[in-house]
C-alpha cells in the first residue's frame, strides 16, 4: 500500500501566521518537501505582546478564524498529520494560558508553544532536505518577528545554539534590549575563536525575499553587499511605494529594513561576508520531523542533536 507522505505544518509567529501543506519526496540520499500550498495570514501577534504584554481579543478572533480555515484547507488536502507551533509571541503573552485555551477550544487546533532551542532544532532540521554539503560546519541564522536564532551545526547535529530577543516586530516597536546584542556579540565570538572562518544559512521570509530582489539563481549566495544594496534600494522607497511599486505585502514591506539590518549585523559579528538562502523556514521543519517520526528515521539514520 502507498504511504501518505503529505503533512501540514502551522507556524504562528509574531508577524504572521503561516500554514503550509507539503508532501515528501523520498530520495535515495535525502527526503525532499514539496510545497503543495502555503497561506500565510498577517496577524502580527508581537504588535500586541511587544507593547501590552498580552494578546487582545482582537487579535484572538483573528487567530481562531485563520486556524478554523487552515484545518480546513488541510482536510481538503487530506493531510492525516498536521502539527501547530506558535512562538516568540505567545512565548512571552502574559495571557498565553487563556489565549490557548480559548483558540483550541474555538478552532480546533492544538498549538504548542515551543521553546527558542525547539525552535532552532526545527529549522536547522531542513538541513537534511537541502543539497548541501553535509561534512561541513554551518551557522544558521534565523530571524523572526520577535527573536533571532542561531545555530551552529557539525555534520547536520547542533553542537550549540542560542536564541535572542532580537527581531523585525520587537524593533519596529523599540523593545530590542541592548544586552541582547551584547549577548549575541559574544555568542558570535566565541564561535570564530572555536570555529575560526563560518559558513552561514539563512532562513526567514525577509532574506528569502531579499534573495529574490537581488535576482540570485537558487543555491548562489548572497553577499553582505548584496543585502545592504537591496536593503538600501527598498528603504529609498516609502511604505506605500513599497507595496505599490515592489510589490511588498504590507505586512513585509515595514518588517524587511529591520530583517536586512539584522543580517547584516550578526554577519558582521560572525565575520561572515556571505550568506547561503535555501528558501526554508519552521515550517519545513515541522513537516520534515512529521515525517521522520513517522516513517524517515530508519531510512535516513542521523545523530541525535546535543543539548549544549
Amino acid at each position: 500500500m502507498d504511504r501518505d507522505l503529505t503533512y501540514a505544518a502551522i507556524d504562528i509567529g509574531s508577524n504572521a501566521v503561516r500554514l503550509l501543506v507539503g508532501e515528501v519526496i523520498e530520495r535515495d540520499d535525502h527526503p525532499v518537501i514539496k510545497k503543495q500550498t502555503l497561506v500565510r495570514v498577517p496577524i502580527r501577534l508581537g504588535e500586541d505582546v511587544f507593547d501590552s504584554g498580552a494578546i487582545s481579543i482582537a487579535k484572538q478572533d483573528y487567530l481562531i478564524k485563520s486556524l478554523k480555515a487552515f484545518r480546513l484547507l488541510a482536510e481538503v488536502y487530506g493531510v492525516r498529520y498536521m502539527r501547530c507551533c506558535a512562538t516568540s509571541a505567545m512565548r512571552e503573552a502574559t495571557n498565553s494560558e487563556q489565549v490557548l485555551g480559548r483558540v483550541e477550544v474555538e478552532s480546533g487546533v492544538h498549538i504548542e508553544v515551543i521553546a527558542g532551542k525547539l525552535e532552532a532544532d526545527l529549522i536547522t532540521n531542513t538541513f537534511w532536505t537541502q543539497d548541501l554539503l553535509k561534512e561541513r560546519p554551518y551557522l544558521y541564522i534565523d530571524v523572526g518577528g520577535g527573536s533571532t536564532e542561531l545555530t551552529w551545526l557539525e555534520g547536520g547535529r547542533r553542537v550549540k545554539s542560542a536564541s535572542f530577543k532580537i527581531g523585525t516586530v520587537r524593533t519596529l516597536k523599540d523593545k530590542v534590549p541592548l544586552s541582547a546584542w551584547v549577548e549575541m556579540q559574544g555568542f558570535l565570538e566565541d564561535l570564530r575563536a572555536q570555529h575560526g572562518q563560518l559558513m552561514a544559512v539563512g532562513t526567514g521570509g525577509n532574506i528569502n525575499r531579499l534573495f529574490k530582489e537581488n535576482g540570485n539563481l537558487f543555491g548562489e549566495p548572497l553577499t553582505k553587499g548584496d543585502i545592504q544594496k537591496q536593503r538600501d534600494r527598498i528603504a529609498a522607497y516609502s511604505f506605500d511605494d513599497r507595496v505599490r511599486l515592489l510589490r511588498l505585502r504590507p505586512d513585509r514591506a515595514d518588517v524587511i529594513i529591520p530583517a536586512a539590518d539584522i543580517f547584516l549585523r550578526v554577519m558582521d559579528f560572525a565575520d561572515v561576508d556571505e550568506v547561503f538562502v535555501p528558501k526554508v523556514g519552521l515550517a519545513d521543519g515541522i513537516i520534515y520531523d512529521l515525517y521522520m517520526k513517522q516513517y524517515g528515521s530508519k531510512r535516513y539514520p542521523q545523530p541525535e542533536p546535543e543539548l549544549a
